[in-house]
């Protein structure tokens, strides 16, 4: 796989990384067993970013990451995130992006993983009660400790980007950023990466799970899978939705791929680094082929036609949680 420079600190990564939150919370039964397999895998493919986070489990995946790494650390780039508040039991506190709690959460990370440093660091989201300059400035304060190798926010506005930015260099930030989620490059976000240097992190490229192709009905969601929830995946939402993956499904037909492949390789060429997140081998190695997967200026004015910004129905998520975005 082609290694690719995230941002202009030095940090490279395969072109494809692999999100594993879902093999630990949100999206249904887990297997352990899989899931490993399935890292093993994606090391043999040259994925190298592996993203996790303290709350994915709460800790159970950065414990995953953890057994998965085992005499083998240097093999992947370890991405873990910080600034929603766990106790050690792991009850839900809230945003926390308090110097004391992220250098906390550090040191309990690091201990899940069973490692001496993370690669990248990510505040998960920004917290509106602690200025970014107080946040970015205790992450910085890891990188100086040897604790931490890079930094990066996730989920924040323009002018948070540019603040946090000047405190601390970034490596990346992190967002969600798809077909089905545009926004990025009308709000100032992508601009602003780009003139500043920055790598751009996208989850969800597959809009969770729909650009697959593979969703139907929301019945195919287990009942305790977040997306039963997700306005998106709601009443006519679903159905306008479920039309554009219909065009996206065809306009892959004609290039020889995959809807997923189609997706994941414009994400490429649009300068990200996806981390389509899965718990299954079959579905990582249809994701690392969209690497081979060259778009031609036509092909991307075909998916402009059929997925161009504002086209998705409904919000990201659920109103308890859009408080959280562009912070």
């Amino acid at each position: 796989m082609e290694m690719r420079a995230l941002g202009g600190q030095g940090l490279k990564v395969g072109a494809e990384g692999l999100g594993l939150m879902g093999m630990s919370a949100h999206y249904g039964a887990t297997d352990e067993t899989e899931s490993l397999a399935t890292i093993d895998r994606a090391l043999e493919l040259g994925v190298t970013l592996l993203d996790t986070a303290e709350g994915y489990g709460p800790f159970r995946n950065e414990q995953l990451l953890g057994k998965a790494l085992a005499g083998r650390r240097d093999a992947a780039v370890i991405a873990t995130k910080t600034g929603v508040e766990f106790t050690d039991e792991g009850a839900f506190r809230g945003h926390n992006g308090s110097p004391e709690y992220i250098r906390r959460s550090a040191d309990r990370s690091l201990r899940h993983l069973g490692t001496d440093h993370i690669d990248l660091y990510y505040l998960h989201r920004v917290d509106p009660n602690v200025p970014i300059e107080e946040s970015v400035g205790a992450m910085a304060e890891l990188v100086a400790a040897g604790k931490v190798g890079h930094i990066g926010i996730c989920e924040a506005a323009a002018s948070t980007i540019v603040r946090a930015h000047a405190v601390h260099p970034l490596a990346a930030v992190q967002t969600e950023y798809s077909l089905f989620e545009r926004g990025i490059e009308h709000d100032g976000v992508l601009d602003t990466l780009r003139e500043l240097k920055i790598g751009l992190v996208a989850y969800s490229p597959l809009g969770r799970g729909f650009l697959s192709g593979a969703v139907t009905s929301p019945d195919d969601f287990a009942a305790d899978d977040f997306r039963r929830t997700d306005p998106r995946f709601q009443g006519e939402n679903f159905d306008r939705n479920l039309a554009v993956v219909d065009r996206v499904r065809a306009l892959a037909a004609e290039k020889g791929v995959t809807p997923s492949q189609l997706a994941l390789a414009w994400t490429l060429r649009m300068g990200a680094v996806p981390i389509p997140g899965t718990k299954r081998r079959r579905y990582l190695e249809e994701n690392v082929a969209a690497t081979a997967v060259a778009l031609t200026d036509a092909d991307l004015a075909s998916i402009d036609a059929v997925a161009p910004h504002g086209v998705v129905a409904g919000d990201r998520y659920a109103p308890e949680l859009t408080g959280s975005l562009n912070g």
